[in-house]
């Protein structure tokens, strides 16, 4: 296994332990060059969302990723945690089905043609 998918697996059971809801998972690699993989997860309230973002944060952290981070910090209902090569959205429901986030990038993403 390589470091990322072990992140991956880490921070999936960190959420899953924390009662996060309708985990997913998203390879991003052959879509985009920001991170490797994208998490969506669900919390139940702000404060949940504020503490799986923080599990989150810990756990990448103490398995080498010091330069992470969270965004959205004044938000009550949605948090990014940019692990660098994983990012992870935390989102109250309502905001998940409005941003659709596994739709977009779930659906393939062609690399870009080249017009002549």
């Amino acid at each position: 296994m390589d470091k990322i998918s072990d992140l991956k697996k880490i921070v999936i059971n960190t959420l899953d332990l924390n009662k996060a809801q309708d985990i997913i998972t998203i390879d991003l690699k052959d879509k985009s060059s920001m991170a490797d993989y994208m998490i969506i997860a669900s919390g139940t309230s702000s404060r949940h969302i504020q503490s799986l973002s923080e599990q989150v944060l810990e756990k990448l952290k103490k398995n080498g990723v010091p330069d992470s981070k969270i965004e959205g910090k004044q938000s009550s209902e949605w948090k990014l945690v940019d692990g660098i090569d994983l990012i992870v959205h935390i989102f109250h429901p309502e905001k998940r089905k409005f941003y659709e986030l596994e739709k977009i990038w779930s659906e393939f993403i062609p690399k870009e043609k080249v017009m002549i």
